[in-house]
């Protein structure tokens, strides 16, 4: 019987799709520290992980019996991918799968902050008896999506599913990707069965920064492992612009990124990733012009299900089941 170690959970459906198939699927927590040993000793042929789990060069070495590894979701900054298939071993991921959760997800933060929403569910549990007609005074200067101008950094699946949410929300679309210099999406009516395609040229980073009003980041890591905005890339944004951070915590320079809201310069943040997860600096969390999640953005049940059921694929697959 072939053995799965899904260390970082797995969608229960999918569970028992691979259990059928005659899959031993181990679901313990086993930590990082002691996950060679445990691979070895339990003659693991097949990891299953989405971000906490790490699978570096010294796993891959360690482990000659693991011949999978498969990544639950889109990023693979956890995972020695070229090495490892280097060894011949497969490593793969599902990166269609959180899509749409996670173009989503950039639309909650950016309604939320828009409506200032993420700070009156903070304030008033506590002043909302006592400062209602003042807590109301101080959300005038809400804002609205249609007409304003969203700058996608990062423009494949999830980037492309994005500036179809903000196209039906009557926003423009300024799209940002040194790989991709064009791109056509198609936009679907669910009430007339109705589609239309629109074809989108890719514009300079420079010029992506000085027009749009909000700003959403849909790349990897830089293989650098510098950040992409940082102190220069804050001193070109539109002045009052909100930038949406879903993708990595290192893209974005955060102590810039503070310094940019304190100064005005910003005008909010909307984070879901953090440079030190699972322990973000506290100045974030707490800062008035940011709206927080704790990297949730593949995290719903639709989209769950859908990598699960990718993941089976690819383990049958793989193992000619």
């Amino acid at each position: 019987m072939i053995r799965i170690l899904a260390n970082d959970g797995i969608e229960e459906s999918a569970l028992q799709s691979l259990t059928e198939k005659g899959f031993e699927v181990i679901t313990t927590k086993v930590s990082q520290e002691n996950l060679v040993e445990y691979i070895n000793t339990e003659q693991v042929r097949a990891l299953l992980v989405r971000s906490a789990t790490k699978v570096r060069k010294d796993v891959f070495d360690a482990c000659p019996g693991l011949s999978f590894v498969g990544r639950g979701g889109v990023g693979m900054d956890n995972i020695d991918v070229e090495y490892g298939r280097s060894l011949g071993r497969t490593v793969t991921n599902t990166p269609s799968s959180s899509t749409r959760s996670v173009a989503e997800l950039v639309f909650a933060h950016l309604f939320s902050v828009g409506r200032f929403l993420h700070h009156s569910n903070r304030v008033m549990p506590a002043d909302g008896q006592n400062r209602f007609n003042d807590l109301k005074k101080s959300y005038a200067s809400a804002f609205e999506l249609k007409g304003k101008t969203l700058g996608i950094i990062g423009f494949g699946r999830i980037g492309q599913e994005v500036a179809q949410m903000a196209m039906g929300l009557g926003m423009k679309v300024l799209p940002y990707d040194p790989w991709v210099k064009s791109a056509e999406i198609e936009v679907d009516f669910l009430q007339t069965g109705d589609t239309f395609t629109l074809e989108f040229e890719t514009v300079s980073l420079q010029e992506l920064l000085e027009g749009s009003d909000a700003i959403t980041l849909h790349i990897p890591m830089p293989a650098n492992g510098n950040a992409l905005i940082g102190a220069a890339e804050f001193e070109q944004i539109k002045p009052g612009a909100v930038l949406i951070n879903t993708a990595r915590g290192g893209i974005v320079d955060e102590l810039a990124l503070l310094s940019a809201l304190d100064s005005g310069r910003l005008g909010f943040a909307c984070l879901d990733v953090f440079e030190n997860e699972p322990c973000p600096k506290a100045e974030l969390l707490n800062h008035p012009k940011i709206s927080v999640s704790p990297h949730v953005g593949g995290s719903t049940a639709e989209a769950q299900a859908r990598i699960g059921e990718e993941l089976v694929d690819l383990v049958l697959n793989h193992f000619n089941i």
